[in-house]
Formats: structure tokens, sequence, C-alpha cells
């Protein structure tokens, strides 16, 4: 192919299919053949314009890329430990790899980094800096994992929100033997927390949701989840009492976008000396927060910032294991032309995770796919 299609976002709530000269690939850069590439809740607030920055557009999304190396220089495929024909995930960063913070494990805050793939702009070539797109350029610095090929598509490409409960609950929320863990918000990445915790052996396990959240609690409750709580019903608080008879959380995760009073719920339910993780983007808006109750009770608050390699190592490595029946999150696969409808179907709410698959007989596999798991169940 000499061309590659992307889908390129023009504005808030604008999308067109765009043609891209295909780069010419040097020593130290690659090409990847994109496979699927996963829908951020991010994606749809930057489809609906609540992320915009000056100058961002138009560019093409799509940070959560999964595919086959389709060319490689040499000295990028000894640096990356990768042939042509591989499988990989790639990460969103492109840190400098050589600054301190990315030598002392910290290259989340590389303060040199070139971008992040889903949010470069068109201006810059080679302009294929998004996901969702037949093609990614793969800089130099790009980070790359490698996945099975034995996995379908939709599947695979779950290494992000699944590495991101695994660092949000087993990393920063450090969950351990035995606790007690309360997920606030029954979305891609709380259901996702909820594998990590119960792969890092928590004890108990309670997840919050509204009551048009019904399907996922009963998903989370499949994935190890021990209770579920419908906040628009119950207390949270008061429940989570109760279910510990009054010991509260080890560990609170809150994961709900934009709502202010699961912030206050994680600091009233988590015990003395206990740890919240904040992962919950509020738009910009203030929480009115009683900082007397943090000192009070000794708590450990943590803000999560994206993933780490540690977390896609670990996610990857639980995806390939097959021990969690992660095909029950995925509701359906788009091809590129229907980008903005893989869109809109995870900004509507039902359903819990959507990816863009360029290649129409990989996104029509992944449809007739998740069509005979319905079928299997309604039978």
């Amino acid at each position: 192919m000499a061309t590659a299609r992307g889908a390129v976002q023009t504005g808030p709530l604008a999308y067109e299919i765009r043609e891209f000269p295909r780069p010419v690939i040097g020593p130290d850069e690659g090409l990847l053949r994109v496979e699927a590439c996963g829908v951020c809740g991010s994606d749809v607030e930057q489809y609906r314009g609540h992320l915009v920055r000056p100058g961002m557009f138009p560019l093409i999304p799509g940070h959560e890329p999964l595919g086959v190396i389709e060319e490689v220089g040499e000295r990028a495929a000894e640096r990356w430990g990768v042939s042509v024909g591989d499988r990989v995930a790639v990460e969103i960063l492109r840190p400098c790899r050589a600054c301190d913070y990315c030598l002392t494990g910290r290259y989340m805050s590389c303060p040199n980094r070139d971008g992040a793939y889903g949010m470069t702009p068109l201006s810059r070539e080679p302009a294929l800096w998004g996901g969702f797109a037949d093609y990614l350029y793969l800089h130099p610095w790009a980070i790359l994992h490698k996945v099975s090929k034995d996995l379908p598509p939709e599947i695979a490409v779950m290494f992000n929100p699944l590495g991101a409960g695994v660092r949000w609950a087993a990393f920063l929320g450090e969950v351990g033997l035995g606790d007690t863990v309360l997920i606030l918000g029954p979305g891609q990445r709380g259901l996702t927390s909820v594998i990590a915790a119960r792969a890092r052996g928590a004890g108990t396990i309670i997840v919050t949701g509204l009551a048009k959240d019904e399907a996922k609690l009963a998903l989370a409750r499949e994935f190890g989840a021990d209770y579920t709580i419908n906040v628009e019903s119950e207390d949270v608080v008061e429940r989570v009492r109760e279910i510990t008879d009054g010991a509260m959380a080890d560990v609170v995760l809150e994961l709900t976008p934009i709502a202010a009073q699961p912030v206050l719920d994680a600091v009233e339910a988590v015990r003395h000396s206990g740890r919240i993780v904040l992962a919950g983007l509020k738009g910009g808006k203030a929480v009115e927060l009683v900082t007397d109750r943090l000192i009070n009770k000794g708590l450990t608050v943590r803000g999560a910032f994206g993933v780490n390699a540690e977390a896609y190592i670990e996610a990857i490595r639980i995806i390939e294991s097959g021990r969690f029946p992660l095909e029950k999150m995925s509701s359906g696969t788009f091809e590129l032309a229907d980008t903005e409808a893989a869109i809109q179907a995870l900004a509507d709410g039902d359903a819990i995770h959507t990816c863009v698959c360029p290649d129409p007989d990989l996104a029509m596999a992944g449809v007739n796919a998740s069509a005979a798991e319905e079928a299997s169940h309604a039978g």
C-alpha cells in the first residue's frame, strides 16, 4: 500500500477519512500495520471538545494501538528486539530515554519526551501519529511490547485499559493479600481494576455504579467482585461499613469522571492510614475537600497519570493467560470509516470497550465473534 488512510479529527464532533503517503523508514524507525486501536474515555472527551488545546487539530487520534511490524530499520530492530511480522502493543508516550527521569525509571515524567501518540498534529511529518489509521509511524523513542499472535485483536488490544487497572490497583494502590478494595466506577478501567485486584490476592472487592450500570456491575461480579453497590439507592460509606464490619476499605480507587461525590466517599470509606488512588478526571472542576480528614486519618493519596511499562507487561501476561473472560468486555469492533461510531458507542454509556480495526475483515470478524458470544449467552 503506497498510501495509508487515517481517521482525522478536524475539530470537536468532526472526523473525516484522509489518505497519506506511506513514510520511508530509516535505520532507527519502524512502521506498524495497525490491527486494532482501543477507544478510550479521553477519546470521547476529545471528540466532544472537552480536551481541546490550541493548535491540536487536525490530527489522527488513537493512543492504544496494537499491530504487526510492517517495516523496521536495522538499528531499531536490534534496540526494540523485534522483527517484521511481530505483533506489538505501543505505549502512548515517546520519552527521550536519556534524562535523569528516564534513567531512574520515571520516564512518564520525561521533560524531553517527543509528544504522545494520538495527540500529535498532522502538521508534523509523517502525520501517521495516531492509531486510528492503517499504519502508525514508530518513532525511534517509541516503546513497544510483544503480544501473542494467538489472541483475537479485539482482546489483545485491551492491554491499555488492563494496564491501567494493574498500575492503579497493584502498583499505586499497593493491593496485597487479603486487602479490602473499593472501586468507585464500573467502566472499562473499573472492571480491569477488579481483575488486577483479584490477581493480586485481594480479599474483598466492592464496586459501585448507577442503576443503569447493572450489566457492568454484573460483569464486575463475574470478574471477581464480591459486592456491588447501586449508589442511587444505597449510601456508599454506610454500605462499606456494613460489609467490612466497620473496618472500612484498605484501598479505594476513585475512577468516576466528572462527579465530585465519589472523591468525598473515598475519603470516608477508606480506613485509617489507608490508600486512595485518584484517576477520575473532573474536567477541571474543583472538589470541595476537608483536608483535615486526610491528615487526621493519615491517608496516602496518589494521582494516577497514565500507565507505565511495568503495568503493561503484567497486563499483557494476564491477557495471554486466558484466566479472565475478557471477551465479555468487548462491545464491538468498527472499521476505520466508522471511527466516529466507535467513539459514540462508548460515549453512550452502554458499551464497555470498543476498538477500531482498519482492516475490514478483522472488524467483521470481531463483530461476528461478539454476536456469537451474545447468542450463546441468550441461549
